[in-house]
């Protein structure tokens, strides 16, 4: 069964450009299924993958020859799992560079290669795309289309609808957006995939990208990170647990975020004297990994994690369309949760009771004066005015509508919602 993806849109208009595409995601995440479903509305095209063994020896070691029998005779040409094949990069090149008018798409699960060999040899010949675990938007898409429709054409929701959405946003906060797990019919399922995924997949990539024997000290940081989110990270703390030097510490985190698994977070600062606090606050690119790596699929209100969790899926939202996201804490104490693009505060809360910022929210204001706000919670939507800043006041659901608009920070007009 295939689930429509929003970047299968964003792909099709550069169908007809020169450049090579390039689609980038973890294991699992759909991307085959994406490659195929373009692939079967394509005239004169093939779909290759590099886990024919065949097919990727041909590529390696016979290049000329594999141009001749995959390449010419057609128009498009789609290469799955283009991560096996062995100094990709630069025959990849050499195929652009042989066979103007070809139009070549392929997909990839790790960028540890992948993007290095596209800067050293695709420059200016590539356009490179991420594809990540459903967003919730894409969730409520596939699980309920009426709803869908209604939460993608409307602004204000009574209460009835409200609750609605938010049901199904716990579902997709506890399990996340990989496709299978969506498609599952039970809990029972949904766990055992996501289990299936961390030990068949993902720790794999871990263990080869990392060199290392046993991946039991990867597994180790992994979860003492998942126990994190939304925090500051302390390598002291991380070495310890990990049993890692601070050299392979800061590797095996580099690592986790060239696999998609984690985004680590910097600090927004205009003095670093009195606002800088310089290590990173870490996300996971999937709650659903996240939770099934602590073992925990409880409700959300009996979470003590409730508000991270929040956290983690705004900051999902932003980040997914292209906005510039940095955290805010002075050396004095107060936090801001996310600034986008350098302009646009954001707050991240449960319930309110009346649409008011907090103290650390309205210090911000007060010493950066911008133009707009956010605070986003599950009670109040509204907006009011501080001094020169308007705050809305949004539902957390709300967050990819918002992030979805281009400059966003930069909009002078009344707010949408």
């Amino acid at each position: 069964m295939y689930l429509k993806r929003d970047l299968e849109d964003k792909i099709k208009q550069y169908l007809k450009t020169p450049e090579i595409i390039a689609v980038l995601g973890s294991r699992q995440v759909g991307k085959t299924t994406l490659l195929q479903k373009m692939y079967s509305e394509q005239e004169n095209a093939i779909f290759l993958t590099f886990e024919d063994i065949e097919i990727r020896i041909l590529f390696d070691e016979d290049i000329k020859s594999f141009i001749k029998l995959y390449i010419e005779p057609y128009k498009i040409i789609f290469i799955d799992e283009f991560q096996y094949a062995k100094n990709g990069g630069q025959k990849l090149k050499f195929i652009y560079d042989t066979n103007p008018g070809k139009k070549i798409i392929i997909s990839g699960s790790s960028t540890i290669d992948l993007t290095i060999e596209a800067v050293m040899y695709l420059a200016g010949r590539i356009f490179l795309f991420h594809l990540y675990p459903f967003n919730f938007t894409e969730y409520l898409h596939a699980i309920d289309y009426p709803l869908y429709t209604l939460f993608v054409s409307e602004n204000k929701f009574s209460k009835t609808i409200r609750q609605q959405i938010y049901r199904y946003l716990e579902i997709y906060l506890k399990y996340g957006g990989y496709p299978r797990v969506i498609l599952a019919d039970s809990e029972k399922e949904k766990k055992e995939i996501l289990k299936n995924i961390i030990n068949i997949y993902l720790l794999k990539d871990i263990k080869d990208a990392a060199s290392i024997a046993d991946e039991s000290q990867m597994y180790k940081l992994l979860k003492a990170l998942s126990l994190q989110i939304g925090n500051l990270i302390v390598y002291n703390e991380l070495k310890a647990i990990s049993i890692l030097t601070h050299q392979k510490l800061k590797q095996a985190l580099s690592i986790f975020e060239k696999l998609f698994l984690i985004k680590l977070l910097s600090p927004f600062f205009t003095n670093k004297r009195v606002e800088i606090s310089k290590n990173p606050k870490v996300y996971f690119m999937d709650m659903g990994i996240r939770n099934a790596i602590i073992g925990d699929f409880r409700a959300l209100d009996e979470r003590m994690d409730k508000g991270a969790i929040y956290e983690n899926y705004i900051f999902k939202a932003f980040y997914e369309k292209d906005q510039t996201i940095k955290y805010y804490r002075s050396k004095s104490g107060a936090e801001v949760d996310f600034i986008i693009n350098d302009t646009l505060p954001i707050e991240i809360k449960s319930r309110l009771s009346k649409p008011y910022p907090s103290k650390s929210f309205r210090n911000y204001l007060e010493k950066y004066n911008p133009a707009k706000g956010i605070i986003f919670n599950t009670t109040i939507q509204d907006s009011i005015k501080i001094k020169n800043s308007d705050i809305l006041f949004s539902l957390h659901f709300e967050a990819e509508k918002i992030a979805s608009l281009q400059e966003v920070t930069a909009k002078t007009q009344i707010w949408p919602f």
